[in-house]
């Protein structure tokens, strides 16, 4: 039997170990079980208080290595009382039987940091804890314990010993942070509204440290005194009472408890502080329930009258701003309600022209809600309020139609004739005005329009090519204006595309050139029509008179330009060329060109010399200013004597009327001013 439990040891270490640990709590009357525990090392003797370790033996079947062996931990309750240093152990070896052994411990505790937590005495291998544990700041002491012979050296390979510290609840719960949470007032029950969390520095997992939670008290007490609740073991709080009001309840603060042993034992408390937040759970409501305002027609963009409402949820919020919005009475969209500034005040406004004979009065519904909506589960109504607007009438503009009239007609029409009648309407049709009408704007003065009718007629010849035509269009404005105290002009704008007709002749641009006498360098000059393309080129021309002399003219291969030529060698001097130009219909016109011939050749003018029909010019111009001059001194002669003579008349009573025209004669050319 004994050799049995032996081996049934040595195979299953683990089970030795505890029952030999026993041996400190009862008397162990098995021998086998006794002899187990003196072969292995872990027989506890002699003293009943503590325990005695002995080094397991290193000989016989039962050798170990010392990894293999498990001893019994050992424990040091914390805070332990009484005279220190206190017995926790003794170490035994069994070569002190035949031999002197000295005991000693190394590790942290002993010789190691913490230093001299614990101690052995050499002699008789007792050990010693010297002051009260903590088990929060070590909550274990791994050491090693050494058997050393006298003068042999090492007896046992080294022992490691464990002293676990045994907790005790001398740690308070406590909450390391402070709880503020909002709530809102529409939250439904059941909803967790905060989770709180407190530490306890004893040992996990044990009843010193299994905390239970609750609400010792919560202010104010209103609806009810458990409007919160809170879970004992995952400090989540919730809402179990109905009532949440922000506008009479705004903050609840709540004291919560937690203590450890399971809710038993030591506790720690702190503040939860709930804010309780808006819900939109209160309409707005109009402060005036129906409204009467007077407009002008035909006024766009003017405030109507202006509606207040209040709110008695959180101002500036969105359950506080108001909304507003026209449910009926409205349906061609002449208003437009918007929030003013202050968000509690709609603003009603004309948004298109009302018209006092279509519609003299409106009766429009408004309604008011706020910029969100409303809590779930809470049962409101819409407030709304009643507008009557009231349109005053006033005297309108005639109108014409359409406002811009286009006519086309050609540019020669014949005076008196009708352009188009042109009449405008009086909206006022309760007022039974009559309409007249007059020109505004006619920039050229070429129309009429008949006071009565409308009736618009050519009053001065009209020309497409005037300088108050812009893409063929004449543009002129006419009013009409009733027979009202105030009068009330409306305009309208008459368009008339001018269409062309041949009506203007080419001409040539250039009225000057210059050539020499000897191989002159051909000129062209170019030629223009002011009608349209239709009476422009191709362009014809031919020379008259004397021209056909002494130049050549011909059209370029565009025949947009004439090319001039000096045919004869002339003597230097100034000289008119006469030129007929013509457009593709054949209408014509004479053009002068000043030619000055300079005695040079070809493209190489110099004019040194200028004389007038082969006479010396500076000559000719002497003479001419000397015959000026004296023909002024007879004239200022002249006039003296006439001053005289009607002096003498005025003072005989007799009037005389005198009729003088100076006749210029003019220089001409076969037939043309020059």
């Amino acid at each position: 039997m004994e050799g049995r439990l032996i081996n049934a040891v040595a195979n299953h270490p683990e089970l030795y170990d505890t029952s030999c640990f026993l041996y400190r709590d009862r008397n162990i009357k098995d021998r086998a079980w006794r002899k187990i525990c003196e072969e292995t090392g872990n027989l506890i003797t002699n003293d009943p208080q503590v325990s005695v370790l002995q080094f397991p033996k290193s000989g016989g079947g039962l050798r170990r290595r010392k990894r293999d062996w498990v001893i019994p931990p050992l424990s040091v309750t914390e805070n332990k009382r009484g005279t220190h240093p206190l017995k926790v152990a003794q170490i035994r070896s069994n070569e002190d039987k035949t031999r002197k052994i000295f005991y000693s411990i190394t590790g942290p505790g002993a010789d190691l940091p913490p230093v001299g937590r614990f101690t052995m005495d050499r002699e008789t291998g007792n050990l010693y804890v010297t002051q009260p544990l903590d088990r929060e700041e070590t909550a274990s002491y791994t050491f090693e314990a050494h058997a050393m012979s006298d003068g042999a050296g090492q007896a046992e390979d080294p022992m490691e010993i464990i002293v676990p510290v045994i907790d005790q609840n001398d740690n308070k719960p406590y909450f390391t942070v402070e709880y503020n949470a909002n709530v809102a007032e529409a939250t439904t029950i059941g909803t967790e509204v905060v989770r709180v969390e407190a530490k306890d520095d004893d040992e996990p997992d044990s009843d010193n440290s299994e905390l239970h939670y609750r609400i010792l008290n919560q202010d104010p007490p209103l609806p009810t005194d458990n409007m919160f609740e809170i879970n004992p073991i995952t400090g989540s709080i919730r809402i179990t009472g109905r009532g949440l009001d922000r506008e009479k309840y705004p903050q609840y603060t709540l004291t919560v408890q937690a203590a450890d042993m399971k809710g038993e034992g030591l506790t720690g408390q702190t503040k939860v502080i709930l804010t309780v937040t808006d819900s939109n759970d209160n309409a707005p409501d109009f402060t005036q329930k129906s409204y009467t305002a007077t407009v002008d027609e035909n006024k766009k963009d003017v405030v109507v009258v202006k509606m207040i409402v209040t709110d008695e949820d959180e101002p500036q919020t969105p359950a506080w701003n108001a909304r507003f919005k026209i449910v009926s009475g409205d349906p061609d969209g002449l208003f437009t309600v918007k929030t003013g500034t202050n968000k509690q005040e709609g603003i009603l406004s004309t948004a298109k022209e009302r018209d006092f004979e279509r519609a003299s009065k409106h009766t429009l519904l408004v309604s008011v809600e706020n910029e969100i909506p409303f809590a779930p589960g809470v049962s409101v109504v819409t407030s709304t309020a009643t507008v009557v607007v009231n349109v005053k009438d006033v005297n309108e503009a005639p109108i014409f139609d359409p406002k811009e009239k286009l006519v086309v007609k050609p540019e020669d029409l014949a005076v008196d004739e009708v352009v188009v009648q042109y009449t405008a309407s009086d909206p006022d049709t309760a007022r039974k005005q009559t309409v007249t009408y007059k020109i505004m704007n006619d920039p050229a003065g070429w129309l009429n329009v008949d006071k009565d009718t409308g009736l618009i007629k050519v009053g001065a010849s009209m020309d497409r090519e005037g300088i108050f035509v812009t893409n063929n269009r004449y543009i002129a404005t006419i009013g009409a204006y009733d027979d009202d105290a105030v009068p009330a002009t409306g305009t309208g704008i008459l368009i008339i595309q001018l269409e062309d007709v041949n009506d203007n002749a080419p001409i040539i641009e250039q009225h000057e050139i210059m050539v020499c006498n000897k191989d002159p360098a051909p000129q062209l000059l170019s030629v223009t029509d002011k009608d349209g393309p239709e009476f422009g080129a191709p362009y014809s021309v031919s020379l008259q008179g004397m021209s056909k002399t002494n130049w050549t003219a011909r059209m370029n291969d565009s025949r947009t330009g004439i090319i001039l030529n000096l045919a004869t060698e002339l003597p230097s001097g100034n000289y008119s060329v006469i030129l007929t130009v013509a457009d593709k219909h054949g209408l014509g016109q004479d053009n002068i060109i000043k030619a000055e011939v300079c005695d040079c050749k070809g493209e190489d003018l110099m004019c040194t010399q200028r004389a007038l029909g082969g006479s010396n010019l500076p000559i000719i111009r002497g003479v001419l200013g000397g015959i000026l001059l004296l023909m002024l001194v007879l004239v200022v002669l002249f006039v003296s004597l006439r001053k005289e003579e009607q002096k003498e008349l005025t003072s005989k009573d007799n009037i005389f009327y005198y009729n003088r025209e100076q006749s210029r004669e003019d220089d001409q050319v076969n037939g043309h001013q020059f």
